[in-house]
Formats: C-alpha cells, structure tokens, sequence
C-alpha cells in the first residue's frame, strides 16, 4: 500500500510543478526546494512512506544514472569551438578553483572540527564539485547562448563532477592508509593518469563510433524521429559502461561524448530534439533523487552535526568558493558581477550525494563516516535552501542590468 501512496503523491508532485510552472518561475522557490518539502513529508519525519538511510546502493546506484545523464547534457550544451581562448572560464575553474576548493574544505574541516587530515581531504572532494542536476536555474538554457556565466557554470558542472573522483580516491586511500609509500604512485598512474586519459580518449572514440555506425545504416533506412532521441541513451549507456570496463571515469566520458556529439548535427531541430530529450530524463530523475534525499534527512542526526555541517557550509558558501573563484578568474577580463555570481553559485547536490555514497560502499565507515554524511547532507540541504531562493532574483538581475533583458511584467 505504501508504494502506490508513494506513486500517488509522486504524480501529484509532477502535476503541480508542471501545471504551477507558470507561478513557480515568477517567485524565488526552485523546483528542488518543493521536492525536498515533499520528500521529508514522505519520509521518516512525516508518514514514513520513504524509509532509506545513507549508504543504500539503490541510492548509490540512483545518483549515478542521473549524474552520466546530466554531464552528457552539459556536452550537449557546449557551443565553443574546441581551442583554449574559448575555454578558459572551464580551465580556471577546474585547474584551480576546484583544487583551492578541496584543499579549504579540508582545512576548515581539520582545524575547525578536528577530522583527520585522510577524511578531511575526502569531504573536500565529495563537497567540491558543483551539480550539474540543481543548477538548472543558472545553466545554459539553450545551445545558442553565449554568455559566459552560464557557460563557465554549465562546463564546470559537467566536468568537476568527473574530475573530482581522484581526489575522492585520495582521500579514501588516505583514510584507509596514512602511509603514503603504500598507494601514492598507484594514485597516480592508475586513478589519476590512466582514469583520466581513458575517459577522454573513450569518449570521443565511442561517441564517434556511434555516429559513424548511425551514419551509415541511415543511407540505408532513415531512423524514426522518435526512435532517433534514443540514439542520446545509447550513448550515454555505452560511453559510461565501456569507460569504466577500462577503468576510465566514466563520468568525464560521457561528458566528452555529448561535446562530440554536439559538433556532428547538421539539423539543428535533431540537436534540440535530443538535448530536449536528454534534459526531460534529468528532470525526472531530479525528482526521484531529492525526494529520496528529503526520505533520507532525520531531526536527531542532523542537529547533532548541525554545527558542524553549518560551519562547513558557511566557509563554503561565504568565503571558499567566493573567494576561490575570484582568484581563479584574476586577469580573465571577466566583468565584475559576472565574477562575483559565479564566486556565488557554488551549487552542491546530488554529485555530492553520488561521491558520499561510493565512499561509504568502499570503506568509509564508523563514526567518521558518519559524520561526513551528515555534514555533506546538511551542505547540500543549504545549497538547495539559499541557492534556490536567490538563483532567479539573482539572474533576473543579471540579465537585465548586464545584458538589457528585463522581464517583461503585463497587466491584466
């Protein structure tokens, strides 16, 4: 009985953000804010329909379908033509915003709340990357958007949650091993160097054999329209399996997929088509994944950590990622509320909610384990609460101060 109430309230969900769409978009209150309400009252704290706890593979499992999904959205979403000049908002934040990021939390998370260093370097990784998934309200909204906000914000998203994991695998190896002689080149050539070089060189060799084997059965018989959306799954599905058999990241694949596969439409309606497709699929899985994160939050816990997860996401929000991303934008010739809203929107969520749950299915336990939850569950809690009040006032600022497109307000 409890699973068709759980359908049952999830359809009424869908039915009320859809047909309330109109309303939601004109008041500070994202999506995500609504599906977490929702997820509480379903979860222990309300009716108990929703009764899982951290570290359940389902979760694990969830977290990573809608993660590949939304990277390979990110791809679809670069517009840039392939050299450095175009790029360099991308560098900058994951060549130096995303290391300054990891290191801060660390330190903070040492020094204030007395984690050891291994543990501490860990929460770094899980917290640093930004959500691709949450930010919907600040990313590209179309493949023909040039601003450089949302560029930077849409690449960073795609990429820092694949380029996170080695640092994720630093700090485990750490955690299990203070000894550094035991693991650190292996860290190295195999988790750093081959982990990376193979999901760059999987995505773009299985993306491009996907378009050729596409290509030619097409002179042949042309795909269905609606068949040809698929052709986006597929590859997402064989990018990330492939990558991870070579023990690539996958993550970091599929990213590189979407950009190649962005660069071979000639059709412009197929190449919205399939964003728009892909983007449906994420949006349905950002349901289900911050219903279950609002079934996963209990009071007792998260007021035992409240301080220390308020602490972390205080620096984070207020001074890490601020500051972090003003010095890593320094000579960009970036205008200056440009700089100052991506120092803002440091979105974290259900990346996060991936790298937390791995981790404790390869070791993380006890109660540091604990901890890192629920500090990383309070993080994430804030992110949803603070970033998704501010997102559309803020961007609707930006838009009409920076770049003279006001909303326009009619009167009836």
């Amino acid at each position: 009985m409890s699973y068709i109430l759980t359908l049952l309230v999830i359809g009424l969900v869908l039915l009320f953000v859809t047909l309330g769409s109109g309303w939601i978009a004109r008041i500070p209150l994202s999506y995500a804010i609504i599906y977490l309400i929702v997820g509480i009252f379903l979860g222990p704290q309300g009716i108990s329909i929703i009764d899982l706890r951290p570290g359940a593979q389902f979760i694990e499992r969830m977290t990573e379908i809608v993660v590949i999904v939304s990277v390979f959205s990110c791809g679809l979403k670069m517009n840039r033509p392939l050299k450095l000049a175009y790029w360099q908002t991308t560098i900058r934040s994951i060549g130096f915003l995303m290391p300054i990021s990891i290191i801060a939390i660390a330190a903070v998370a040492h020094w204030f709340l007395g984690i050891g260093w291994g543990s501490s370097v860990l929460l770094g990784a899980i917290l640093a990357p930004t959500d691709p998934v949450l930010a919907s309200e600040v990313q590209l909204a179309h493949i023909q958007d040039l601003d450089e906000l949302r560029f930077g914000l849409t690449s960073e998203g795609g990429l820092n949650d694949a380029l996170a994991f080695p640092f994720v695998y630093f700090g485990l190896f750490w955690f299990k091993d203070s000894n550094f002689d035991n693991w650190f080149q292996q860290w190295v050539l195999i988790d750093f160097i081959w982990a990376i070089a193979a999901g760059v060189v999987m995505g773009i060799l299985v993306a491009k054999a996907v378009i050729w084997i596409g290509d030619r059965l097409q002179n042949f018989r042309s795909v269905d329209n609606l068949m040809e959306d698929f052709v986006g799954l597929s590859t997402i599905l064989l990018t990330y399996s492939l990558t991870e058999i070579v023990n690539g990241y996958g993550f970091l694949a599929v990213f590189i997929a979407g950009v190649v596969v962005q660069r071979r439409y000639f059709d412009s309606q197929k190449q919205l088509s399939q964003l728009e497709f892909t983007e449906q699929i994420e949006k349905l899985l950002e349901v289900a994944t911050i219903l279950l994160l609002g079934g996963l939050l209990l009071i007792d816990p998260l007021l035992n950590f409240a301080f220390a997860g308020l602490t972390v996401a205080i620096f984070l929000f207020f001074i890490i990622r601020p500051v972090g991303a003003w010095l890593s934008t320094l000579g960009s010739h970036l205008p200056i509320p440009t700089r100052l809203l991506f120092g803002w929107f440091g979105i974290r969520g259900v990346g996060s909610i991936y790298y937390l749950t791995y981790s404790l299915s390869k070791g993380l336990s006890g109660d540091t384990g604990e901890q890192i939850a629920w500090i990383t569950y309070i993080v994430i809690l804030c992110s949803i609460l603070v970033h998704g009040i501010t997102a559309t006032p803020l961007m609707n600022w930006y838009e009409c101060q920076f770049k003279n497109n006001c909303p326009q307000v009619t009167e009836k």
